[in-house]
């Protein structure tokens, strides 16, 4: 599966939401990053096999405990995003 890009509505910063789905990432083998944006919501690449990019989707939607997900949009990644996608998952700096 291509890399997939997230954005997730809803109260989704301030309630450790990125830290949380790095974690999540490292316990389900996912590659890729996570940050803020200005607008409120979050917006993450998850990148792996198709197993662990369905795990990470159905963690995205509901989150850490702290936290309220609306909706959360989906699409392949683009080149440009795909390729800030590293060995590992990793918070970015706010965009």
């Amino acid at each position: 599966m291509a890399a997939l890009h997230l954005l997730i509505r809803g109260r989704v910063q301030g309630v450790g939401f990125r830290w949380s789905m790095c974690e999540a990432a490292l316990e389900h083998g996912a590659r890729g990053w996570v940050r803020n944006r200005l607008d409120g919501r979050v917006e993450a690449v998850v990148d792996g096999d198709d197993a662990v990019v369905a795990a990470m989707l159905r963690w995205a939607r509901r989150g850490p405990r702290a936290a309220r997900v609306d909706e959360v949009e989906t699409r392949r990644a683009t080149a440009e995003e795909a390729a800030l996608v590293g060995r590992g998952f990793e918070p970015l700096a706010d965009s």
